[in-house]
């Protein structure tokens, strides 16, 4: 199966006001285990940046002045994320603001290219209802070293969030490896059960005589059944 840890860094909250993306990072993982194959690039919003988003990643506008567009990068985004299922940290957030971009140049939801969406943020919320369940929270639960993420960025966000997603799910890996374990047990089994012979044992004439005799006695009897 393969799947891919997707994260975004964007220029404020809401794309219904003009807000734009300014980081995607996407990393590959197949069978469960991340492999070296990556995209991450940044982007030139074409606006500026608000200031409470800028203390969250520290991203400049001066820094993405070179940086390629969206429209630029989206073919090679979109065959990167193409039938693969996407893991994303509150979801919602990212997918709004991706669709809002690929809307911007006329192409479908992220939904359509996509294989299957899902939100580790519902998963956590579930699993840990009443708790603080942000990336850092998570790291802390399942003892993962996020020292480094001083300021949020897409690339080592998604790499916490593919190693948290694996905590997450590890027990269900677990309850699938002792599945496949058993399999060949059982299927040794029941092939031996099929082709194990039943000896019959038949009576012999001096037997079938005295049976009849015997019911022939009980028929003269009264019983009480």
């Amino acid at each position: 199966m393969r799947q891919v840890f997707l994260d975004t860094e964007t220029t404020g909250l809401y794309p219904a006001q003009g807000h734009r993306i300014i980081e995607i990072a996407a990393i590959e993982a197949i069978n469960r285990r991340v492999t070296n194959n990556h995209f991450h690039v940044y982007l030139n919003p074409d606006r500026e940046i608000d200031a409470g988003a800028q203390e969250v990643h520290g991203i400049t506008l001066e820094f993405l002045q070179d940086k390629p567009r969206f429209s630029d990068v989206v073919t090679e985004f979109l065959d990167f994320v193409a039938d693969a299922e996407l893991v994303i940290h509150n979801a919602p957030f990212d997918m709004g603001f991706l669709n809002s971009e690929l809307g911007k140049i006329g192409r479908e939801n992220l939904e359509k290219t996509a294989g299957n969406i899902i939100d580790t943020l519902k998963m956590a919320k579930d699993m840990r209802p009443g708790q603080r369940n942000n990336l850092d929270a998570l790291c802390r639960h399942y003892g993962i070293d996020n020292s480094k993420r001083t300021l949020h960025g897409a690339l080592l966000d998604a790499e916490l969030l593919a190693e948290v997603y694996m905590s997450m799910t590890r027990g269900q890996e677990s309850l699938m490896m002792d599945i496949q374990q058993d399999a060949p047990l059982q299927q040794a089994v029941s092939e031996t059960q099929s082709v194990r012979s039943v000896k019959v044992l038949l009576a012999t004439e001096e037997e079938i005589a005295q049976h009849d005799a015997y019911i022939a006695a009980l028929n003269k009897e009264d019983s009480f059944w």
